[in-house]
């Protein structure tokens, strides 16, 4: 889960006289961006990559300014990592313990953890990697979405309007990938272990729910729409070039 929303607004005003309105009401401890119109400004300022490019300073200081008013706690990205890095070894461990153990349970638990872990640790690690790939920087890690809270990354919203609507697509992408497909490598080793065949139901019952978790509400409200979303920005602007 990467953090940005764009929920718009009509903005009447210029583009100039939008964003100084913005940072000053921002700086005076409003956060609601999208009551200002933040959001109706960088849709159309997505469109032109000069006018990306031209406002993405400005933009960036008005949204870190709006996210660090409402958004408590914060983590370092490099903690944040670790602790997933951690997590993806914690994740490793299990599996070796599924191909290790006698006992059939605790063979057959430990490849349900191996899912489980793999599946919360990669996600924002993957937005990150792709992300740094594409020039794409980060802020902070901090808690985020329904119940229960799940790690975000906020990306530093300068270098992602910088970032080609594609590059912008593919980091979103990333995540939610990175997400449906470890329950299935989880699922690769349960030939070589010693686990139960229930336990290859459930690791492959995760696998199949959070498919259709995103077919239903993640095209709607989390990375796919995001990634719908610059996909089109991305047809636009070879539309203005045709």
């Amino acid at each position: 889960m990467v953090g940005d929303d764009e929920n718009v607004r009509a903005r009447p005003e210029p583009l100039q006289e939008a964003f100084e309105r913005m940072e000053r009401a921002v700086d005076g401890g409003d956060s609601d961006l999208a009551g200002l119109g933040f959001w109706r400004a960088v849709r159309e300022i997505k469109v032109d990559p000069t006018l990306s490019h031209h406002w993405a300073e400005q933009a960036g200081r008005i949204d870190r300014t709006a996210f660090e008013a409402r958004v408590r706690p914060r983590f370092p990205v490099w903690l944040g990592n670790a602790v997933l890095v951690l997590g993806t070894l914690v994740g490793a461990a299990a599996v070796v313990v599924a191909k290790e153990a006698t006992d059939e349970v605790v063979a057959g638990l430990a490849l349900v953890v191996a899912a489980g872990v793999w599946s919360v640790s990669v996600h924002c690690l993957a937005h990150w990697a792709v992300g740094r790939i594409v020039g794409i920087r980060f802020l902070c890690y901090f808690f985020g979405g329904p119940f229960p809270p799940r790690p975000g990354l906020k990306t530093d919203y300068a270098t992602y309007l910088r970032a080609s609507p594609g590059q912008r697509a593919w980091m979103h992408a990333s995540g939610a990938l990175a997400t449906k497909v470890a329950p299935f490598v989880a699922l690769a080793f349960w030939p070589s272990s010693g686990a139960p065949a229930w336990s290859a139901w459930v690791v492959l019952g995760i696998g199949v729910l959070q498919i259709v978790t995103d077919v239903l509400f993640s095209t709607r409200s989390s990375d796919w729409k995001k990634v719908i979303r610059e996909r089109r920005i991305a047809r636009a602007q070879i539309g203005r070039l045709s």
